[in-house]
């Protein structure tokens, strides 16, 4: 890599880091390009050569959020390891991604953003359903194994993050409620995951 390009990957970066300082503290419709730029300490060409508008700064916004949440450790499927210990080490990673003050801080603007427009709601949902996570492979790949039933998988992933973002997530994003304890967070993983393998598993 040359000097020029580390140079350019550092406003890159420069940049997100700003917009996800002022999306925090501002919100959407409140976040202007100019203050990302004065923030980042870029000229406002400088941001528009990496992202040409506001929407498209905001989408890789979220797109760092979706590899904060899909990127994690990687846990693949083990046939040889019991089902149960794999899905709850899949949920506490995305426990304790639940519980880091930057992802709700990001979240809350998310969901204000999509209220006001739903087609760039739309747009992200489209965008990150393209991205296979590793909860969903995971399923799959138990799927493909016998253990788990067969079916809709996208389905069954959301039915298993529902069980655990009523409690853990959407309280904490819409109603300022606190984050869940260590302990907390692993009875209520516990439990989702013994829920869930009582109708999927075979």
């Amino acid at each position: 890599m040359t000097s020029t390009q580390r140079l350019t990957d550092r406003k890159r970066e420069a940049i997100i880091q700003a917009a996800i300082t002022e999306f925090r503290a501002n919100g959407f419709d409140a976040t202007s390009v100019d203050k990302v730029a004065a923030r980042a300490d870029v000229s406002k060409r400088t941001l528009y050569n990496h992202f040409p508008s506001k929407d498209e700064l905001f989408a890789e916004i979220l797109r760092v959020m979706w590899q904060s949440s899909s990127s994690q450790k990687e846990v693949p499927y083990r046939a040889n390891v019991p089902m149960r210990a794999q899905l709850l080490e899949l949920l506490m990673q995305k426990m304790a991604l639940f519980a880091d003050d930057s992802f709700l801080d990001l979240a809350r603007v998310a969901i204000a953003a999509f209220i006001h427009s739903p087609e760039r709601a739309q747009d992200m949902v489209n965008r990150l359903g393209q991205k296979e996570g590793g909860l969903l492979g995971w399923i799959r790949a138990a799927q493909r194994d016998g253990r788990l039933k067969s079916g809709d998988t996208s389905l069954a992933v959301r039915q298993l993050e529902s069980l655990v973002k009523g409690v853990a997530f959407w309280p904490q994003v819409t109603m300022g409620q606190p984050k869940l304890s260590p302990r907390e967070q692993r009875k209520l993983a516990s439990a989702a995951v013994d829920l869930f393998l009582s109708h999927y598993a075979v």
